[in-house]
């Protein structure tokens, strides 16, 4: 049976944010398979549509044996049992769960495209990112993610969360 080393990333704006990130590390934890490592928390401003509340984000790596395709749809069911409800694209949102990697699988489908197509353009994805894999290599961009956050062009603030 083949493992995957999946990269993902939690988001959350509204409600208790970190009591969500954690019920949804939980339930990666049930329904994907372990977590081998998690960043800590960072409180981010909003990305795309700003006028909203700041977002807690978290990086999670996970040992998966299920394919890309199976780990979206499995990732998509738990925010819409955490409560997610889909209204405006960067809106506000109870969970957020993104696949950064799989592995280092690149793929463009109509579902799915990996690595996650902004990835290298947000702080707030590579700063928990770089915390827990600053050497892993963009299987695209060629670079590590500790290289993609030196070159980030987002200037967002990205602040360890003291909760």
């Amino acid at each position: 049976m083949t493992t995957h080393t999946v990269f993902l990333l939690l988001g959350a704006n509204l409600g208790d944010r970190a009591a969500t990130l954690h019920r949804a590390l939980e339930t990666i934890r049930i329904d994907l398979g372990p977590v081998l490592e998690q960043s800590a928390l960072y409180e981010t401003a909003a990305w795309g549509i700003t006028d909203q509340p700041a977002f807690l984000n978290q990086v999670l790596k996970v040992l998966s044996v299920f394919p890309p395709e199976e780990i979206l749809q499995k990732t998509q069911a738990i925010e819409n049992r955490l409560g997610r409800i889909r209204r405006e694209k960067w809106g506000s949102r109870l969970i957020d769960i993104d696949l950064l990697y799989v592995d280092d699988h690149i793929q463009r489908s109509e579902t799915l495209i990996l690595p996650h197509p902004f990835l290298h353009e947000r702080r707030f994805t590579l700063v928990p990112l770089t915390e827990i894999a600053p050497a892993f290599i963009h299987p695209v961009l060629r670079k590590t993610n500790q290289q993609l956050l030196a070159e980030c062009p987002d200037t967002g603030e990205v602040s360890r969360w003291q909760g």
